[in-house]
């Protein structure tokens, strides 16, 4: 199946696009958008990919499924586009940011300068429909995603991974913590991010990490 994502993504990943599941997969959301409002838009559904090639992969930040409300999906996983009030869990990032490495936030919730510099924004589901969230789980998103992770893990190594709350923390099982740092807390949602998420360090400890092994920090 030809797939529109990067050149290096599409050849460590091209068994999986031949697989039945994601013909499957493939109908069921092309008959989505035709029929639905989806997001993020169908050109931005591989941006994660795109802005972040395989060889430049540094750091891999898993959340769950694209925001749902109009105009916030752009493709990578707690970002939102340009001129969009900053989601809480995206509001609770930045203060994390702040008190961890004494970044002031952007005003912009568009993390698309994280992913420029090698950090992969993976979302476990990739599409959704409009107000409904969750809605495309279950489709063979996740398996796609499973074998993302499975390739970095074991093609790569020295990568950081960011597992925030248990969802993110299962779907990471698969990686080996004596070849990658992972770093896991609570999720930043307002529900939980008291519990551990608050002062847990993760730009600071990936960045330590990734100047141990050699590799230029984040500017985040």
């Amino acid at each position: 199946m030809d797939v529109r994502i990067e050149a290096g993504w599409k050849q460590a990943l091209q068994e999986e696009f031949s697989r039945p599941y994601f013909k499957q997969l493939t109908d069921f959301v092309r008959e989505e958008y035709q029929t639905h409002r989806i997001f993020p838009p169908a050109n931005q559904i591989f941006s994660a990919f795109d802005r972040c090639s395989i060889e430049r992969v540094k750091v891999v930040i898993l959340g769950q499924d694209p925001y749902h409300g109009v105009g916030q999906a752009n493709g990578l996983c707690f970002s939102v586009n340009d001129n969009i009030p900053k989601p809480p869990s995206l509001l609770n990032i930045f203060k994390e940011l702040e008190s961890d490495l004494g970044i002031v936030p952007s005003p912009s919730g568009n993390l698309e300068r994280w992913a420029d510099q090698g950090v992969l924004l993976l979302n476990a589901t990739l599409t959704v429909r409009a107000n409904q969230a969750g809605s495309h789980q279950g489709r063979g998103w996740e398996q796609f995603t499973d074998q993302v992770i499975k390739v970095l893990a074991s093609q790569s190594t020295q990568l950081v991974f960011i597992l925030w709350g248990s969802y993110a923390q299962k779907k990471g099982a698969v990686i080996d913590n004596n070849s990658h740092m992972i770093i896991k807390s609570p999720h930043p949602s307002p529900l939980s991010a008291h519990r551990g998420f608050f002062g847990s360090k993760p730009f600071s400890k990936t960045n330590a990490y990734l100047e141990q092994n050699g590799k230029t920090p984040i500017k985040w």
